[in-house]
């Protein structure tokens, strides 16, 4: 599929708006409010919609919720997922609270060998001040669980923050000294009614001169075809990665391949831009594999050249939160 001259070959699915934590820069400051049963996609509709999608190209998914393992039947629903012969790369973004060795190894057992960790912090107090869970060493046992059974690469996303952990950079970093791992330094990305105030907000520059005075200066990785958004580096004698998504001070929308499914049923060309197009409610009224499949090609359309988070216009700031999105 083609959307504005870039080639679309990735689809990130939120199976679910729920979670079992409550980090600040996730959930709104407001009360939650959950979507209901019935206007969430059934795992068959899911199916239906990516293998579709699959045919017009895409090649690659991610699943993401709220937290996926929160939601019943998830294991049965990503080993369906996998029969799809044209997907090649299925991976999993979670905050591992839900994982057991069990469950590492039925997934591996699969074929799905990446996971991707939600993971702010060392510390366990500040963890429960992010995630109001009390969850770090079960988080931290699971990750290195994840390791010894061989999951590849394990990459870990972290979202700093000015008073909360960006005294942790270092620290965070130091963890590709020992380990094989891709650490991920996020920008925060304000959506909705978020607890998180402006002057929080810390840019990959400040994160960069942080490291390099540490570790010295970082050292460029070349990018593959299968690349996320991640500008990667890695620290003088690193056996792991350090990447940057640089969403607020360099957005990378010229290279953007990816489509959404939200919990919802909608399409979302763009994380950051409030467009989303419905496919649920077309299918469950009866719409054709090509009726859907033209659904998709239309929401294509609507992927945006560059969005407007970074601009001072209040406008420019999407009102859904990530957690009904997948982030």
């Amino acid at each position: 599929m083609i959307a504005g001259g870039r080639s679309i070959n990735y689809l990130r699915i939120s199976v679910t708006d729920r979670c079992n934590f409550r980090c600040k820069y996730c959930v709104p400051s407001s009360p939650l409010k959950v979507i209901a049963h019935k206007k969430i996609a059934r795992y068959e509709e899911i199916l239906r919609i990516t293998k579709l999608a699959c045919d017009l190209g895409i090649t690659k998914v991610r699943i993401t919720g709220g937290e996926p393992f929160v939601r019943k039947g998830i294991l049965n629903f990503l080993e369906q997922l996998c029969t799809i012969e044209r997907l090649k790369d299925i991976s999993i973004t979670t905050n591992g609270a839900l994982l057991t060795q069990e469950k590492i190894e039925r997934l591996i057992k699969m074929g799905i060998n990446r996971l991707n960790f939600s993971l702010d912090t060392l510390n366990p107090q500040k963890f429960f001040k992010i995630t109001q869970r009390d969850r770090f060493q079960k988080v931290w046992d699971v990750i290195h669980t994840a390791h010894k059974l061989g999951i590849t690469p394990i990459k870990i996303n972290a979202v700093i923050l000015r008073g909360l952990n960006d005294d942790e950079i270092e620290e965070i970093t130091g963890l590709t000294l020992k380990y094989p791992f891709h650490i991920r330094f996020i920008e925060y990305m304000p959506m909705g009614d978020s607890d998180v105030e402006k002057k929080q907000q810390i840019l990959t520059d400040e994160i960069i001169e942080k490291i390099e005075t540490r570790y010295g200066k970082l050292i460029p990785i070349q990018r593959s075809k299968n690349d996320g958004p991640a500008k990667k580096y890695q620290i003088p004698n690193a056996r792991g990665i350090v990447g940057f998504i640089t969403a607020i001070s360099s957005h990378f929308c010229s290279d953007c391949n990816r489509l959404r499914l939200t919990s919802r049923g909608t399409l979302r060309p763009c994380l950051l831009n409030n467009y989303e197009k419905d496919i649920l409610n077309p299918l469950r009224n009866g719409a054709t594999d090509e009726e859907l499949k033209e659904i998709i090609l239309t929401a294509l359309t609507k992927k945006p050249a560059f969005h407007g988070l970074s601009d001072s216009n209040a406008k420019g700031i999407p009102i859904s939160h990530m957690t009904s999105i997948g982030g």
